[in-house]
């Protein structure tokens, strides 16, 4: 016997932010376009920088309004039986290995241009670092209250505050080329930015991975959840238990549930399920039921 919650009545995190992200998206697109042409126009690679890092928050985010569009018509389908809310997840991937390239080829032309220095326009590049920096506010501002609900608005979200550290770091290499003619100040603000973004990029893939090789949530300790679910009435044991993400904000787990002989299946599953939701909110769990006089238990699996 088992039990559990239809994973099409959970919330997908990041569709309650679609008109945001929407938003975001537009604001950034148009200030990347004017930044790319000023970089090759001042010949900053600073700005260079920040017009690749805004390059990938437009793609980032458009990946992730793709997935959700894609999720939310997945539904009808019956053979996708967990819909396509992976898919979130494999934006946030690919959104975290373009980021990553982005940082090290602008490193690695960091280095170049220490040893063959070229000019560059300040006034210009202060302009449009200035209306990047508006555009990033804007842009974090939109997103900030969905970061900690979805993988795909937390990659977004921590490039916009990339970006938005990159712009100010252009405002000043600007000011101290014009007012000092410290050439260098403009690479070595591309290489701040890169080296900013690398780790929260790193630690973005290293989550989407996780989820996708389904491992259990980091915030869920595995011996605690059996632990409570053993101390649930009538329930003798508990085995063959996994959890794991299926997307941004929807923990899934599955258990068998030894009883012992008297024990009302009824009372046992809804008590399980009440414990799983209320101490650890997994929302979507199937549990199947075995009685404790069973003498060849259910084929139990090494997983």
């Amino acid at each position: 016997m088992g039990a559990g919650h239809d994973h099409g009545q959970s919330v997908h995190a990041a569709g309650q932010h679609r008109g945001r992200l929407w938003a975001a998206v537009g604001v950034l697109t148009v200030l990347m376009l004017v930044e790319a042409g000023a970089a090759f126009t001042t010949g900053s690679l600073a700005l260079l920088s920040d017009a690749g890092h805004m390059f990938t928050d437009v793609l980032g985010i458009g990946m992730a309004l793709a997935a959700i569009t894609a999720a939310r018509r997945s539904g009808s389908d019956q053979q996708r039986t967990f819909g396509l809310y992976r898919l979130e997840v494999l934006a946030a991937l690919a959104n975290a290995v373009l980021l990553s390239g982005v940082a090290l080829y602008v490193l690695a032309e960091a280095v170049r241009r220490f040893t063959d220095p070229s000019p560059v326009l300040t006034g210009p590049m202060l302009v449009v670092a200035v209306l990047g920096l508006a555009a990033n506010v804007v842009a974090f501002a939109l997103l900030r209250s969905g970061a900690q609900e979805s993988i795909n608005m937390r990659g977004a979200y921590l490039e916009v505050l990339g970006d938005l550290l990159g712009s100010l770091g252009v405002i000043m290499a600007a000011g101290l080329i014009a007012l000092t003619g410290w050439w260098w100040t403009d690479p070595l603000v591309a290489v701040g930015i890169g080296l900013f973004i690398l780790p929260r990029t790193w630690r973005l893939g290293r989550a989407a991975v996780r989820i996708l090789v389904q491992a259990a949530p980091e915030h869920l300790e595995v011996p605690a959840v059996r632990a409570r679910l053993c101390a649930v009435p009538g329930v003798a044991d508990v085995h063959d238990l996994h959890v794991w993400t299926l997307t941004s904000g929807m923990e899934v787990a599955s258990a068998h549930l030894t009883v012992r002989p008297g024990a009302e299946l009824g009372d046992v599953l809804a008590a399980a399920r009440s414990a799983l939701h209320e101490e650890f909110r997994i929302d979507h769990a199937t549990l199947q039921v075995e009685p404790e006089a069973r003498p060849d238990g259910c084929g139990r699996t090494d997983w």
